[in-house]
C-alpha cells in the first residue's frame, strides 16, 4: 500500500505541474490533493495548523496571481477587458481547436478577436495578442514556482 500511496502522490504532483500549462488539468488542486492522499495512506499527524495555513495561502496566491499576471500582460500592451476575456477563452479552447499550437495561439487569437469586437485597430489588437501570450508565459512561471514551493514545503514537513 505504501508504494500505491507514493505513486498516487507523485502522479498528483505531475498532474499539478502539467496543470500550470494545460488549463484542463486541475493544477494546484492536484498538488493540494496529494497532501490528503499522503494523510490517508500514511498519516495526517505531520500536518498541523501551520502546514495547512501555508499550503492554503499558496493555493489562494496561485489563483490570484494566475489571473492578475495574465491580465497584467494584456493590460501592459494596451489591451482591454475584452482581450483579457478573449485570451482566457482562447486559452481554454485553443489546445482543442489547434492541438499542436493552441496553447500559444489560443490566447493570442482570443485577445485579438476580443479587441477587434470592441472596435480596436488591427495593430492594437495584435499588440494585445502579444501581451496575452507574454502574460500567459509569465503566469506559468509564477504557478510553477508557487507549486514547487508547495511540494518543497510538503517534503520538508514530512
Amino acid at each position: 500500500m505504501d508504494i500505491l500511496g507514493w505513486v498516487l502522490i507523485v502522479a498528483l504532483f505531475i498532474i499539478g505541474m502539467l496543470g500550470t500549462v494545460f488549463p484542463i488539468l486541475p493544477g494546484v488542486f492536484a498538488v493540494y490533493a496529494a497532501f490528503f492522499v499522503y494523510g490517508w495512506f500514511f498519516s495526517f499527524e505531520p500536518f498541523g495548523f501551520w502546514f495547512w495555513t501555508i499550503q492554503t495561502l499558496i493555493v489562494v496566491i496561485v489563483f490570484v496571481a494566475d489571473y492578475a499576471v495574465s491580465a497584467m500582460g494584456v493590460k501592459k500592451f494596451g489591451g482591454s477587458r475584452a482581450s483579457v476575456i478573449g485570451s482566457t477563452i482562447g486559452l481554454i479552447f485553443g489546445p482543442f481547436v489547434i492541438p499542436a499550437f493552441g496553447l500559444i495561439l489560443g490566447p493570442f487569437i482570443g485577445a485579438v478577436i476580443g479587441e477587434i469586437i470592441i472596435g480596436k485597430s488591427i495593430e492594437q489588437a495584435l499588440k494585445s495578442g502579444v501581451g496575452s501570450v507574454l502574460g500567459f508565459f509569465s503566469s506559468v512561471v509564477v504557478k510553477v514556482i508557487l507549486q514547487l514551493a508547495m511540494i518543497i514545503v510538503f517534503i520538508i514537513w514530512i
